[in-house]
């Protein structure tokens, strides 16, 4: 049995994670895991690059990011993907209903709620303001901590913000309106989160990397295909009440990279400014 240490953050994104070390998934592919709480993918990114950790959990603009700083990442395996129906798609901006605003492109001159900026969210924001026919660079984005953001709005210290599971449950179970859905909006199978590592740790360790993807891809099927132990497994690590786990919306999950969202996410990344040098695709993804 071999030991992995991965750094993760409490989010529903992760449940196959979890289902798959409680359900021995991890263990017969020969893995110990220990899960060790970060607060955000800034914390976890330097822990990976150091060796600190083996693996991560992160949103893919940040790992973009540190890519195009220079710094050996690469995605090994997806996270969470939007399921790319407004009906069912846990990431949109909201509003209140009697805002005014019914289109991302009136969110000029507006302040949205991100939980980071300079990341996936101010990022997506960005991109459904220009594809309804606005201009981002008028869009105040200001830094909110998700719990912060329904009373930011009712408060009116901001008008929109940018709500993820279980946030967004509780907004549409507050009345607010969505009007853009972030994820769809870039690519309707927009990978938006994921697990990455090291390209020295892949080279060196090719193996144990081959065993945590395997692991992953088992683990992503089996919390596809059984929703309601997915539903119950969030409340083990989450603080998110158990009535909110039963209605919220889940991520799609799927057993491989959606190279061509993560494509996406490095133009949008490159039309806002974001990167430092440009970013490879190949480089980005470990190619097996």
């Amino acid at each position: 049995m071999e030991k992995i240490t991965l750094g993760v953050m409490p989010l529903v994104d992760l449940a196959p994670l979890h289902l798959g070390v409680d359900q021995g998934i991890f263990e017969e592919h020969g893995l110990e895991v220990e899960l060790v709480t970060a607060q955000g993918g800034a914390a976890i990114i330097p822990a990976v690059t150091s060796g600190q950790y083996e693996f991560g959990f992160s949103n893919p603009t940040s790992v973009i990011i540190a890519k195009s700083q220079g710094l050996d990442v690469v995605v090994v395996a997806p996270g969470g993907t939007s399921t790319g129906d407004e009906e069912t798609d846990y990431g949109a901006t909201v509003v209140l209903p009697d805002s005014g605003i019914e289109t991302a492109a009136d969110l000029e001159g507006k302040r949205v709620a991100v939980n980071t900026l300079n990341n996936i969210s101010d990022s997506t924001v960005k991109e459904a303001v220009r594809n309804a026919g606005g201009d981002p660079n008028e869009v105040e984005m200001v830094e909110l901590a998700f719990p912060d953001m329904v009373p930011g709005v009712e408060q009116g210290t901001v008008d929109a913000a940018f709500l993820v599971e279980p946030f967004l449950t509780m907004g549409l179970n507050a009345g607010f309106e969505p009007i853009a859905w972030n994820w769809i909006e870039v690519s309707p199978d927009l990978m938006a989160s994921s697990y990455f590592t090291t390209q020295e740790l892949a080279d060196e360790q090719p193996e144990l990397v081959e065993k945590f993807q395997n692991a992953m891809a088992e683990s992503a099927q089996y919390a596809e295909e059984h929703p309601e132990e997915t539903r119950n497994i969030i409340t083990s690590y989450t603080e998110i009440p158990e009535e909110i786990t039963e209605t919220m919306r889940l991520p799609r999950w799927v057993d491989s990279v959606d190279q061509e969202s993560l494509d996406r996410l490095i133009e949008i990344s490159i039309e806002d400014g974001l990167l430092e040098e440009d970013v490879q695709l190949e480089d980005l993804v470990l190619q097996n």
